[in-house]
C-alpha cells in the first residue's frame, strides 16, 4: 500500500516545495516594493511589510510540516552518531514521545486562541487572525502525525541507520 502511495507523495512534496518558493518569491518582490516606495518615493507603505510578516510565518510552518523531511531536522549528531542502533530508537521514541505530550497537551488551548482570534485582523491587508495563524493548527497536526509515525517506525520498523559524518550536510 505505501508503494502506491509513494508517487503521490512526492508530487504532493513537489507541489509544497513550489509553493514555499512562490511564497518566498512574493516576500521578495514585497520587500522590494516596500524600498522603492519607501525611499525612492518617499510613500512609505505598511501592507509590503504586513505581506512580508504573514508569508514569513506560512513559509516556516507549512515548510516545517510538509516539505522539511526528517534527515534536515536540527538534532545533536554528536550524541546521536556516537550510540548504537538501540540507543538511537529509544532515543527517537523518547523524543517522539515527548513532542507529541507537549503539542497534545497545548493542542485544545491553542485551538482555542485561534478561533478566538478570528475577532482581530491585520491593520493593512485586514486578513483574519484566525485564518492567518490557522497554518500553526496544520503544524501541530502534521507535527504529531509525523511523530507518531517515526515512534512507530522506530519501535516496529528497521533499525535506524548508521550515522556518517562524511553524509551530514545542510539540507542541499
Amino acid at each position: 500500500m505505501l508503494e502506491r502511495a509513494r508517487p503521490i507523495a512526492g508530487w504532493l512534496y513537489r507541489r509544497g516545495e513550489n509553493l514555499i518558493a512562490i511564497m518566498i518569491g512574493v516576500m521578495f518582490c514585497a520587500f522590494l516594493l516596500q524600498v522603492l516606495f519607501r525611499y525612492m518615493l518617499n510613500w512609505p507603505t505598511g501592507w509590503s511589510n504586513e505581506l512580508t510578516v504573514v508569508l514569513w510565518i506560512w513559509v516556516v510552518l507549512f515548510g516545517a510540516a510538509f516539505v522539511v523531511r526528517e534527515e534536515e531536522e536540527i538534532r545533536f549528531d554528536l550524541v546521536y552518531g556516537a550510540v548504537g542502533q538501540r540507543a538511537r530508537r529509544v532515543m527517537t521514541v523518547v523524543s517522539a514521545a515527548a513532542l507529541i505530550t507537549i503539542y497534545g497537551y497545548s493542542f485544545p488551548a491553542v485551538f482555542d486562541y485561534v478561533t478566538f482570534m478570528k475577532v482581530e485582523s491585520t491593520a493593512y491587508l485586514k486578513i483574519r487572525f484566525d485564518w492567518l495563524f490557522s497554518i500553526y493548527i496544520v503544524f501541530v497536526v502534521a507535527t504529531i502525525a509525523r511523530y507518531l509515525w517515526l515512534a512507530w517506525q522506530a519501535l516496529k520498523g528497521p533499525a535506524p541507520e548508521d550515522f556518517d559524518p562524511t553524509k551530514a550536510s545542510s539540507g542541499v
